[in-house]
């Protein structure tokens, strides 16, 4: 039986929020180092930040997706977009920065998305793909338009959808168990968004099919 102390709506909001920033100046970071102007920063933001969710809420029917009724996700990306657009100079290696608040969205996102799949109703299963698709969905919609192939298609890339159907997981798992709810949880996303940094500085790599030479 599911354990509904964790999943309580404070701690889905606030999850929400701090991915949605995250996923934000992902987004307009890679726009600053595609040498984008403020609207593309504020398109490519947007999409990244709420593309995944979008995505989730109108799978499990929560319509209209919380995005469209709640202003906060809507403001939280443009001010990182006003953010980034002035404060950008100080970061000396933007595509480290991109990737590393791509990595915290991607950590936060997982555990939003399992969350609201248990709440309303689905199952183990699907709940773990959602949360890996409202973790991974911004990011492909970012990196397709930025005429950029995404990271979870790129050949030799490091994991980066593993992470999160990992962090998915967990999540469904401890919804079962009675515990230290937001202990256990931001455990869980401080396990996922290392997971995904050290994948990066060691270039960890998803299995592949075994390939036989021709002869």
């Amino acid at each position: 039986m599911m354990h509904p102390i964790i999943f309580n709506t404070t701690l889905e909001e606030a999850l929400n929020l701090v991915g949605t920033f995250a996923f934000a100046e992902s987004g307009a970071l890679l726009a600053v180092r595609k040498n984008y102007d403020l609207v593309g920063m504020a398109v490519l933001a947007l999409i990244t930040a709420i593309g995944g969710g979008v995505i989730r809420d109108v799978i499990i029917g929560a319509i209209p997706p919380a995005a469209f009724t709640d202003a906060s996700y809507l403001w939280i990306p443009l001010f990182a977009v006003g953010l980034t657009f002035f404060a950008h100079p100080l970061l000396n290696r933007l595509n480290a920065a991109v990737l590393v608040f791509d990595a915290a969205g991607l950590a936060v996102f997982c555990i939003s998305g399992a969350t609201k799949a248990l709440i309303y109703g689905l199952g183990p299963l699907p709940a773990i793909t959602l949360g890996t698709l409202t973790a991974v969905g911004g990011g492909i919609m970012r990196d397709i338009l930025a005429h950029d192939q995404p990271a979870i298609l790129r050949v030799g890339s490091e994991l980066y959808a593993l992470p999160a159907a990992l962090g998915a997981t967990i999540i469904v798992i401890l919804a079962r168990f009675p515990g230290n709810d937001s202990l256990m949880v931001g455990l869980t996303a401080v396990f996922v968004f290392l997971l995904r940094l050290f994948a990066l500085r060691y270039h960890w790599k998803g299995p592949r099919p075994w390939r036989t030479t021709s002869h």
